[in-house]
């Protein structure tokens, strides 16, 4: 019988990633973003089903509670069961402390915490009720291990999906629901492109230097990461493989931090 995923933030980068990775993997996928990425999810969509398997798109903002309770229920009810959910979404900005205003805060903490909080929440209910166990896993970031200038809301996003991760691996360890987070460094996507450009403003640089110096002085391997690094590991959580592992927040940053 196969086995059903939701990925949040799929419609590119590592969402897409992931969501096509554990339809390669056997399993049906939901995919979510937000309406205004809803073109490219669709697309995510349809490269799932040329393979084969069920999918479903399901536009949503995942720091809204109705919202994300209607889209767990959604995807639990066109595929049948839900087994594994990756709270995805997530934003990033650059900036200096003295420079966020609360609206900032509050958005970055938003989809970056309450998002994920509230996808774990709502897929949790679901596969206690199923009673067959189950994978959830967060997007975590090496930025949640250390913080830096410039990225202090986002940083302190990512601590706390460490500890939401342990919290909840701890209160649901009873129902065979198994709850872990990745942890990317430097990733060659959208958002990698804005992290480059911008730390790059900020030094006097051009676009691409970052990335290059990163890749030549930073990163053990060597390279910057791809969406599909992050994807295999994600692919390894929602594995049977990887039943006894919980409440893990897992680097996987070509060799940038060894701690």
């Amino acid at each position: 019988m196969s086995r059903n995923a939701l990925v949040t933030g799929a419609a590119r980068g590592i969402g897409r990633a992931i969501a096509l990775r554990l339809a390669r993997d056997g399993l049906n996928v939901a995919v979510n973003d937000i309406k205004a990425s809803s073109s490219d999810l669709n697309k995510t969509q349809q490269e799932i089903e040329k393979m084969g398997r069920k999918s479903v798109a399901i536009t949503a903002d995942v720091s809204v509670d109705k919202a994300v309770e209607t889209m767990i229920q959604n995807t639990t009810k066109q595929l049948g069961s839900l087994d594994v959910v990756v709270a995805n979404a997530g934003i990033f900005q650059l900036k200096p402390i003295l420079d966020i205003t609360t609206e900032e805060w509050d958005k970055i903490f938003a989809v970056n915490l309450r998002g994920v909080f509230l996808c774990y929440k709502e897929a949790a209910k679901v596969m206690i009720a199923q009673g067959t166990g189950g994978k959830i896993i967060g997007a975590c970031s090496i930025g949640g291990y250390t913080s830096g200038p410039m990225v202090s809301h986002y940083c302190a996003s990512k601590w706390g999906v460490r500890g939401l991760t342990q919290a909840a691996a701890m209160e649901w360890a009873k129902h065979k629901i198994t709850v872990n987070a990745y942890c990317p460094g430097l990733v060659q996507t959208v958002m990698g492109n804005m992290v480059d450009e911008e730390i790059a403003k900020t030094q006097g640089k051009k676009k691409g230097e970052i990335y290059k110096n990163y890749s030549d002085n930073v990163i053990a391997l060597g390279r910057i990461s791809q969406p599909e690094d992050v994807a295999s590991l994600v692919s390894y959580l929602a594995s049977r493989d990887s039943d006894y592992m919980t409440g893990q927040s897992i680097i996987i940053d070509g060799g940038i931090r060894f701690s």
